[in-house]
Order: C-alpha cells, then sequence, then structure tokens
C-alpha cells in the first residue's frame, strides 16, 4: 500500500536536527514557533507549538526560562523533546525524567542522548510497519502498533516509579515545586 510506503519512509528518515544544526542565534518566540515543526514528524499538519504552550512548559520546569526574549539551542532542544514526549507522558512523568537529570549534564548531552534515543524509537517502528498489510487487514496493524505504544508506556510508568522510590528525595523536591508553582500562580492571579 503506497500509503504504508510513505509512511514507512517517513518514520525511518525524518529525525530532528543534531545540536550542531540547531540555530545558533537567538530566536524570539514567534520564530521558536515557526522553527519546531520541522524538529517534529506532524502527519496531520494541524498540531502547531504555541507560545501559550512554550510558557506552560517553562512554567512547569520542563523548559529553562528564556533569557530576555530571547530563546537558543537550549530552549529548541528541551522544546523538541517536550513535544515528541507530549503524546505519551504527562508533565509530572517529564518532571520527574528532568529531575534525574544530572545537574552537571550539558543541554548538549542530554539532547544528543535525545536524538539518539528517538532515531532508534523511529526505526524500529519503521521496521514493525509492513507495507504490504492489505487494506483489510489495517485494523490489526493499527490495533498492534496500538498496543506497542501502551505496553511501552506501562513500562516506562513503572521504570519512572522504580526511580522515585529509589530516590524519595526527588519525590519530596517535585511535591515541594508544585506547591511552590501553585503558590505562585495564586499570587499571580490576585
Amino acid at each position: 500500500m503506497e500509503e504504508l510506503k510513505q509512511l514507512k519512509q517517513l518514520l525511518e528518515q525524518e529525525r530532528p536536527v543534531n545540536w550542531d544544526e540547531l540555530p545558533d542565534l537567538a530566536l524570539y518566540m514567534d520564530q521558536i514557533i515557526s522553527y519546531m515543526p520541522r524538529q517534529l514528524i506532524n502527519l496531520q499538519g494541524d498540531e502547531q507549538v504555541t507560545s501559550a504552550m512554550v510558557n506552560n512548559y517553562i512554567k512547569d520546569g520542563l523548559v529553562p526560562r528564556a533569557e530576555g526574549k530571547r530563546y537558543g539551542k537550549t530552549h529548541l532542544g528541551y522544546l523538541t523533546a517536550v513535544c515528541a514526549m507530549k503524546k505519551v507522558l504527562s508533565v509530572k512523568d517529564m518532571r520527574t525524567m528532568l529531575d534525574f537529570v544530572p545537574e552537571n549534564k550539558r543541554p548538549e548531552a542530554i539532547y544528543n542522548y535525545f536524538v539518539r534515543a528517538i532515531d532508534t524509537a523511529l526505526s524500529e517502528a519503521a521496521a514493525n510497519l509492513n507495507v504490504d498489510t492489505p487494506e483489510d487487514e489495517l485494523p490489526n496493524l493499527a490495533l498492534s502498533l496500538g498496543l506497542r505504544s501502551y505496553a511501552n508506556q506501562l513500562a516506562c510508568q513503572r521504570v519512572l516509579e522504580l526511580m522515585l522510590s529509589k530516590h524519595p528525595e526527588k519525590q519530596e523536591k517535585t511535591e515541594k515545586e508544585k506547591k511552590k508553582d501553585k503558590e505562585k500562580e495564586k499570587k499571580d492571579h490576585e
């Protein structure tokens, strides 16, 4: 089926750019918004990154604050990862993952790990896509792919729980940050 061949090709070829290929100059919010679609596979073409989303990711601690009103490679790297992961993980779970990144770990190293991991995941998805699937078997293919996602999400949830159980201080930190954010938000609305 031609559409499956196109999808497989997309999964095999489309990738976020490498760190060295991210824009080297500081960008304003509107430039970030227009750049982000290049970083992710968007099959429907309707899922856009908005300034409200970026601001919420910053507020939730998933993306660093802007330097003035300018965003750089670090922001693009974090936004790319967050936008990819938001389809399968909650903000809380993404925050947990970030809490376990060593503080001395450079954004470039984190982003490079992400790019390698997404390359592997997309390549595996492409390998699991049988382009010769007859039309009447598409529901089975969709179910199979969906159940792989379900199983991987369950495994991810459990790994995150294990991480927190081995480091209760991280759980306390996350809860304190949430309380602090709620208090700040309450003050902002007064």
